[in-house]
């Protein structure tokens, strides 16, 4: 590595050359080149003057600064940066040590690795080391690095010193437009989450890698072959709104490699209203068999009642036939024929009235023989009384 600032910590009265070297590499992100897309050739960039028009070159190009809200530009030299009262122009100058929870990573910028430079600096560097790791606090000052000043953070790591440039305080933008409003957070809720925390367990940092970078060179691989890149898969579940208990559960057993993993859908459940709904198609059914049940006992009492109601048909039509007899004049036999018509009424529509329980018989039921020679008698009788009173007619008229 190519140091990139030579300078020396001030610790106290203990002073610590040190070398610097950039602990980050960006050069291995994916970067584009412009091209004209014509003709496939690069596009440059020139420096142009915006008075006269005519490019510039580089040993021509200098440093100006602009007021904030005035449009005039102050030349400033090198040797005008050079004479400012600045001593951490080679200097990180400790200020203090404090906790590294009390630093807010927002303020974080860039990182640098510190190696001692030269002999002598050796053993206070690693003095200040051991005393960071062991106190296990950070070390804040301020460095001027490339013509800028700023909060600096040392800390251990890996046997090394790290310094890490921190913006200013006033450099941090607040939240307060970002801040959702209050949200009431379930206590399932939180023991779920907490429980996914401990679930995922522990990150290699040795399995993370670009996944974007890889495809974008088999994209460049392919096109060089001449051959159509692999279509992405594509994630057609789309956005959707979730149950975010039933999202943590899921997520929990995937992580625990249960048979929440095996899927790869988003996770989500029937809202609230649905279970409702579902509870209540669950009643409906239910009521479907309860009345379906009620009509099938509904069919067989109908069943046993048409059953009962025939012999009621046939008193019908001993009515009528007692009513055709009392055409005939009103004598001895009429009013006795009529007593007997009345009393058959009366015991008819008792009858009929009187519905036996089902499967049970009416007290003093006959057996179906007796039934039917009883109704043979009926009709001889009526016979006779048909005859007896076409003798009466015809004796009357005489």
């Amino acid at each position: 590595m190519r140091s990139i600032w030579n300078g020396s910590i001030s610790f106290g009265l203990v002073t610590i050359p040190v070398k610097t070297y950039s602990a980050t590499d960006r050069t291995s992100s994916v970067s584009f080149v412009r091209i004209h897309e014509k003709d496939g050739a690069p596009v440059q960039y020139r420096k142009i003057c915006e008075l006269d028009g005519e490019e510039v070159p580089n040993e021509e190009v200098g440093k100006g600064y602009q007021p904030p809200g005035d449009d005039t530009i102050v030349p400033i030299t090198d040797d005008d940066l050079s004479r400012l009262p600045m001593p951490t122009a080679k200097t990180l100058s400790i200020l203090s040590f404090v906790d590294p929870t009390g630093i807010d990573p927002l303020q974080m910028d860039k990182s640098y690795y510190l190696a001692p430079n030269g002999a002598a600096a050796a053993k206070p560097y690693t003095l200040l080391r051991e005393a960071l790791e062991h106190h296990r606090k950070v070390a804040i000052g301020k460095v001027a690095m490339r013509g800028r000043e700023s909060l600096a953070m040392l800390r251990a790591h890996a046997g090394a010193l790290v310094m890490h440039q921190l913006l200013w305080p006033d450099q941090i933008r607040p939240a307060t437009d970002v801040v959702p409003d209050d949200i009431e957070i379930r206590e399932n809720e939180m023991t779920l989450a907490e429980t996914l925390m401990d679930s995922l367990g522990e990150l290699d940092p040795a399995e993370l890698h670009d996944d974007y970078r890889e495809a974008v060179e088999e994209l460049v691989a392919a096109k060089l072959e001449g051959t159509e890149p692999a279509a992405p898969s594509s994630d057609t579940s789309g956005a959707q709104v979730i149950d975010l208990t039933a999202a943590l559960e899921k997520s929990v057993q995937a992580a625990r490699g249960g048979d929440g993993g095996t899927t790869s859908e988003p996770a989500s459940v029937t809202s609230l209203r649905g279970r409702k709904a579902a509870k209540k198609s669950t009643a409906g059914s239910g009521t479907a068999r309860k009345s379906g049940t009620a009509k099938q006992a509904a069919a067989r009492g109908s069943g046993t009642t048409a059953t009962k109601k025939a012999p009621a048909k046939k008193t019908a039509a001993q009515k009528t036939a007692a009513k055709k007899s009392s055409t005939a004049p009103q004598g001895a036999t009429g009013r006795a024929e009529a007593a007997s018509k009345s009393t058959t009424k009366k015991s008819t529509a008792k009858s009929a009235t009187e519905k036996p329980t089902a499967g049970a018989k009416p007290a003093g039921a006959k057996p179906a023989g007796a039934k039917s020679t009883a109704k043979t008698a009926t009709a001889k009788k009526a016979t006779a009384r048909k005859t007896a009173a076409k003798k009466t007619d015809r004796r009357s008229s005489a």
